[in-house]
């Protein structure tokens, strides 16, 4: 039986293996750790995590920016079985809109959605207060084999990696990839539909979803249409091991900006517990075919993250990511590049960080860290980024503290 990750609600079902699930369908490794507040009432299971950063940045350079801002999502699910096969609700819930004021924080690079409006340009949007409302089936069909339906008014359809907020690798780093937009961004979107057939070590998936970007109003639950569609092949050789493929087509995703959007992703995950910590490492990369413009933008992601004697996490990212949207918010300085530079510029990005676990509140597991960003920049826009801009990122990271039987646990470990 397919099933929230490390609810204890009995074995699985034939041909269905317990997984990892983060948002959506997507699965981290099944060993992946995980702190959660387990209950059981009656035949149902319950279970609830969540996490919250405080951050303060300070970024250099001519277009850079300072800000306290705190990045956070609380996740809630119930699960019970039906005849032979499962079913599970599952909410998954953001304060962003109140704790990153002006609709944004700033990061130097990033780009997509709009704020007032206005195209966000080095500056990460907040979440939607509803990150997802979904309800999940599962029923073996064979030994072997078994079905899987999802339908989220607000949800994650078959596209892409596990995005960052959820991701293994990615949870000591408060900031988002400047990938996100070329490789999981639509880890919010509306009117998802997903079947997907699952068999031993695969999972393919297939389904329709509202192709829009959420709007500026993120306390609502946005609508539309299910004018766009994804696909996706998961590969889980092992406890430790999660591959993925996938694609889609997005029908004008973006509000400031022309066309659809043909995305095209592969990525490859890996967990191994330590005796006393874990290390979790990904390599993603992400394509952006523009139909309007008729060009591809690629992004290359490699991210880890050790903790050892169980304290202290060390963390890293490296990102290439293709960005043809720096001077949407400057059309004169656009017009320039465009006869002179042309429209698209290659950014490097390298992220080295530090947390440290301090005991403060019991029922908590709260850390104090920070972590140094590079960005490697073209020389055509270092007059407007300068040479060599950085950022500083510190903050106090707070998770709720896992009860229960299989409080914290590496599930299928």
């Amino acid at each position: 039986m397919e099933h929230m990750p490390g609810m204890d609600m009995g074995p699985p079902a034939p041909g269905v293996p317990a997984d990892h699930a983060a948002s959506g369908t997507s699965v981290n490794p099944r060993s992946s750790p995980m702190d959660m507040i387990h209950k059981r009432l009656g035949g149902w299971a319950f279970m609830f995590h969540g996490v919250v950063f405080v951050a303060d940045e300070q970024q250099t350079g001519p277009r850079g920016g300072d800000k306290l801002f705190a990045p956070n999502w609380f996740m809630g699910t119930a699960g019970h079985s039906i005849g032979r096969g499962s079913i599970e609700f599952r909410s998954m819930l953001s304060l962003d809109p109140a704790t990153i004021t002006n609709r944004r924080y700033p990061l130097l690079f990033q780009t997509g959605e709009t704020a007032y409006g206005t195209p966000l340009v080095d500056a990460q949007h907040p979440h939607d207060f509803f990150m997802e409302l979904s309800v999940r089936y599962t029923r073996p069909v064979t030994e072997s084999t078994s079905l899987l339906l999802y339908f989220a008014p607000v949800g994650d359809p078959a596209l892409g990696p596990v995005a960052f907020p959820h991701r293994v690798s990615a949870m000591e780093i408060p900031q988002a990839t400047l990938s996100h937009h070329v490789q999981d961004s639509t880890h919010i979107a509306n009117e998802v539909l997903t079947v997907a057939l699952v068999r031993r070590k695969f999972r393919f998936e297939a389904g329709g979803f509202h192709g829009g970007e959420p709007n500026e109003n993120r306390w609502n639950i946005d609508h539309g249409a299910i004018d766009s569609w994804a696909a996706r092949l998961t590969w889980t050789p092992s406890d430790n091991w999660v591959g993925q493929i996938s694609a889609g087509r997005l029908s004008h995703p973006e509000a400031a900006e022309p066309g659809d959007v043909v995305r095209s992703t592969a990525s490859l995950t890996y967990n191994r517990p330590l005796t006393s910590g874990n290390w979790a490492s990904s390599v993603i990369w992400g394509r952006n075919h523009k139909t309007a413009e008729q060009h591809n933008l690629n992004s290359y992601l490699a991210e880890s993250v050790v903790q050892f004697k169980k304290l202290n996490y060390v963390t890293g990212r490296f990102e290439l990511v293709d960005k043809d949207e720096l001077f949407n918010d400057r059309p004169t300085i656009r017009e320039h590049l465009d006869a002179t530079a042309g429209s698209t510029f290659r950014i490097a990005a390298y992220t080295l960080g530090y947390t440290r676990d301090v005991k403060l509140v019991p029922w908590l597991v709260t850390g104090i860290g920070g972590n140094f960003m590079l960005y490697g920049v073209p020389p055509a826009i270092q007059p407007y980024y300068g040479q060599h801009p950085a950022g500083l990122f510190f903050f106090l990271r707070v998770r709720l503290k896992g009860t229960g039987d299989m409080a914290h646990m590496h599930h299928g470990g």
